[in-house]
């Protein structure tokens, strides 16, 4: 069989059954078998190790929301001047994704990780000797908005397609909610150290679990299933002359990372269904990371809130997201994933719609249903559009998604600094609520529309 046919053999998926996993090697391997005498595939491995630094890599997730009052206090700073330095963050964080997606396939995917968790240990580092805003925008904005990038979501995408034929809605749905589960563990932690011990000592705890992560990627983080003469779970190991193989993605002879990511942008502009997903998924990013993750708890604080509890409830959102990205993902290998993505957005548009009427100074019942509900939908958006990226754009997928992600932070960033604005101006989040949920609307119509194309009009 040709490379070619290989190729087209793995897009559509193996024709084989799976076999059991301790079932022994033939000679030119079997779907969903390893070598001899090994258990467990090895991509499992690769994707536990990549939780573990997706966990680390989300403590400044959960930061801007817990720190800014504290900073407030302390330099008379507004909200809208440190909104700044976050949406200077939350663009970078998206912005620096399709790069990093091409430089993972060019350097792989473990010297790019640890990368990106050392500049987020160092940004967080040195956060504790800022004393204008200004310098936020290095701290939170250049050296942790690159750093998160780097280990944006495009990270769980090109993690799924490199090591895995099968299971990749599940995978892509447990990675993701790698970010929740991080802001999970850092984000009572953090409110806890900024209120007893003061920002700084949080500013260092968020260093600590990014760096805390590096020697485990170093140690266990493969770059692609060849490293160890193996196929990707699902699909039959490549005999030795393959083993050499680069990561699906081939750059030009002589092409940067750079041009790869800008010649993946070029031909994906040119369909219609790719900014259908830019919109949809800017959409989302404006309605969670740049409104609910940054303004919930200053939001909750105005109506009274202490700022441990409101950031104990953008805790429980965590929890309930990663329940809601995995059950995500499971449901993208069986439903058509516009489907889920025009009900994600339509349900998140009414929890918005909702929530100025259930702040309140204490914990109601109201305010917990709204937790739950939203939790389940934060990132439950994200499986579908790795999904769609897959359908459309094939190998490319990840570095089109890549930029569908910048598109999110985009759109976070924006939100960030409106919803800043709007709470300066007028004293509460109101409006901005409103709107957001207004926004959900229109993402659900149009997540819902998006054609169906044939792969071979798309790629070259």
């Amino acid at each position: 069989m040709s490379r070619a046919d290989e190729r087209k053999e793995g897009a559509a998926g193996p024709t084989r059954p799976e076999a059991p996993l301790d079932a022994p090697a033939a000679s030119g391997g079997g779907v969903g078998t390893v070598p001899r005498g090994r258990r467990i595939h090895p991509a499992w491995l690769v994707a536990a190790t990549a939780l573990v630094a997706l966990i680390g890599a989300a403590g400044f997730r959960a930061a801007p929301g817990v720190l800014m009052l504290p900073l407030e206090e302390e330099f008379g700073w507004s909200l809208t001047e440190m909104s700044v330095a976050v949406t200077l963050n939350l663009l970078l964080f998206g912005l620096t994704a399709p790069f990093a997606a091409a430089l993972m396939q060019r350097f792989g995917i473990r010297a790019v990780t640890s990368t990106a968790l050392m500049l987020i240990a160092a940004g967080a580092a040195l956060t504790v000797f800022v004393t204008a805003p200004w310098m936020l925008l290095l701290t939170w904005g250049l050296l942790i908005g690159l750093g998160t990038g780097s280990m944006a979501l495009v990270f769980a995408a090109t993690v799924t397609d490199t090591w895995f034929a099968k299971r990749r809605g599940l995978v892509s749905g447990v990675l993701t909610a790698g970010s929740a589960t991080g802001q999970l563990i850092f984000l009572p932690v953090i409110a806890v150290a900024a209120e007893d011990y003061g920002w700084r000592i949080a500013s260092l705890v968020i260093a600590s679990g990014a760096l805390l992560v590096v020697p485990l990627v170093l140690a266990l983080l493969r770059d692609r299933p060849s490293d160890l003469g193996v196929g990707r779970y699902g699909e039959p190991d490549a005999p030795p002359v393959e083993r050499a193989a680069v990561p699906p993605v081939r750059a030009a002879r002589g092409e940067g990372a750079a041009a790869m990511a800008l010649r993946a942008l070029r031909d994906a502009s040119k369909v219609r269904a790719f900014w259908a997903l830019v919109v949809g998924f800017a959409i989302c990013g404006a309605t969670t990371n740049g409104l609910v993750g940054t303004h919930f708890i200053p939001s909750a604080h105005d109506h009274g809130m202490p700022q441990t509890t409101a950031a104990g409830l953008l805790a429980v959102v965590g929890i309930f997201d990663i329940a809601g990205t995995v059950l995500s993902g499971w449901l993208t290998d069986r439903v058509n994933p516009r489907i889920l993505l025009a009900v994600y957005y339509a349900g998140r548009g009414v929890s918005l719609l909702f929530l100025p009427s259930l702040l309140s100074s204490t914990v109601q019942p109201s305010i917990v249903v709204f937790i739950v509900v939203y939790g389940l939908d934060w990132v439950a958006t994200v499986p579908p559009t790795i999904a769609l990226c897959r359908e459309i754009f094939g190998d490319r997928g990840p570095l089109v998604f890549g930029w569908v992600f910048a598109a999110h932070q985009v759109g976070a960033g924006i939100a960030s600094v409106l919803a800043g604005i709007v709470r300066d101006q007028t004293g509460q989040y109101t409006v901005a609520w409103f709107a957001a949920a207004g926004l959900c609307v229109v993402a659900a119509v149009i997540s819902g529309a998006i054609a169906r194309r044939p792969r071979s009009r798309v790629l070259r």
